[in-house]
């Protein structure tokens, strides 16, 4: 094998990577990139599916000659397929408000371990209008994965983010999944499992949960480490080997994900980098002159997290409003790092006293860690080093679980960190 294929779908763009496996070394260089973002038609928002595939076969073949592909997207999201495999609709975002009035029913999460995101699918399906002349629901990169291949079924990873599989025994869970159709979730893979091919190119199941595969990325040399996967969103925790189902664990609103190897992404959503997207998008403005500028302005904290600032719109008007005062540009990008790393801290403060696994170090991977800034202040706040990057964590997460199951690498989760960590450029920040 010269070389594997990663489709790394994010909510804001959606790239093909190249990765090669040589020499006790992983690279990985970007083929082609489009852009992503929610669709408005019809009264909801949607992802444009057909749009961002025809995007990803041009991103193939300009990857040239590879021996796997591997796919990794957002969580939660599907589409729902007819009697004859045809897509129903397409897709709807997890940002639209259909959801907005759901509310969890007591012991779900003594069952799937998740925390309460009103836009899980198990939450989107009881308001799917679609779901009667459904078939069979595949989550997005398992679609992806059908209309290359014709063969269906649903990667672990992202299948721990339905709210329909039973965290303890890592299946679909009878009790959650009884109101369902007959057969509309598929049987279920695991990350190094075969997932059909694609013009004669095996394409083989990854972490296609996109954390997942950035987890296996990080690049830690213990494993008393805390992981911020920072992007649009930031997936703040640790890794454990069995889920926390207290009900402390509920009330701090962490989630049980499945991760590699068996283990458990015991993590917080925070709404992460979105807040400056969205602030960006409204002012027309570049970040890095903003980014100068903020570091020596003052700003005001505010919960990001809070549902005010989960749907698309002003976002600067919505976080003056929330800290109830005026703001110069640089002085809300200021209040949104700010505000991102004592959420970080938070994040990660709950993560040890709920599991019981103390941290040395915390690994900031993804996008987010070419934000030094945000980095420097994640270090101040949580008063440990932090360690920055690979920004391309996702791809190479997904080209090593790819390299791993072609016998192309070898090794433990602990062994491939080992060699990200050797291939990597990385930047540490320590607390002041």
């Amino acid at each position: 094998m010269t070389a594997v294929a990663a489709v790394d779908l994010g909510a804001s763009s959606g790239r093909v990577v190249r990765g090669v496996v040589t020499g006790g070394r992983v690279a990985v260089e970007e083929v082609h990139r489009f852009p992503n973002g929610p669709v408005h038609s019809g009264g909801r928002l949607h992802w444009d599916l057909r749009g961002l595939y025809r995007e990803i076969l041009t991103g193939l073949r300009l990857a040239g000659e590879v021996g796997s592909i591997g796919i990794d997207s957002w969580a939660v999201d599907y589409g729902l397929l007819d009697g004859s495999g045809e897509l129903l609709g397409d897709p709807v975002h997890h940002r639209d408000p259909r959801t907005g009035g759901i509310k969890p029913e007591e012991g779900l999460y003594e069952v799937n371990g998740l925390q309460f995101q009103p836009f899980n699918t198990m939450f989107q399906l009881r308001v799917e209008p679609l779901l009667p002349r459904a078939s069979q629901l595949l989550l997005i990169p398992d679609l992806v994965s059908y209309w290359l291949t014709g063969e269906r079924g649903a990667e672990y990873t992202n299948a721990t983010t339905t709210g329909l599989i039973d965290v303890r025994t890592g299946r679909w869970s009878p009790s959650l999944t009884r109101d369902l159709p007959p057969g509309l979730l598929p049987e279920l893979r695991h990350p190094g499992d075969p997932a059909g091919s694609w013009n004669g190119v095996p394409v083989t199941a990854v972490g296609s949960h996109d954390t997942a595969s950035a987890v296996v990325a990080v690049p830690a040399g213990t494993d008393r480490f805390a992981y911020i996967s920072c992007g649009t969103w930031s997936l703040v925790g640790v890794e454990l080997t069995a889920p926390v189902l207290t009900g402390a664990s509920r009330a701090a609103n962490f989630t049980n994900e499945g991760g590699v190897d068996g283990t458990i992404r015991y993590l917080r959503n925070v709404m992460g980098l979105w807040l400056l997207q969205e602030c960006l998008r409204t002012w027309g403005a570049e970040l890095e002159p903003l980014l100068r500028e903020a570091s020596n302005a003052t700003g005001s904290t505010f919960d990001p997290n809070d549902p005010v600032f989960l749907r698309p719109g002003d976002m600067p008007a919505r976080i003056e409003r929330w800290c109830g005062r005026s703001m110069t540009r640089p002085e809300v990008v200021r209040s949104v790092l700010d505000s991102l790393a004592l959420a970080h801290r938070d994040a990660i403060v709950d993560a040890q006293r709920l599991s019981g696994k103390e941290v040395e170090v915390v690994h900031v991977v993804g996008g987010g860690s070419r934000n030094a800034l945000l980095c420097q202040l994640t270090a101040d706040a949580c008063g440990l080093p932090v360690v920055a990057g690979p920004a391309e964590a996702t791809a190479l997460g997904n080209v090593l679980v790819q390299a791993r199951a072609a016998g192309a690498v070898e090794g433990t989760l602990a062994e491939l960190r080992e060699l990200v960590g050797r291939s990597q450029p990385l930047q540490r920040y320590l607390p002041r």
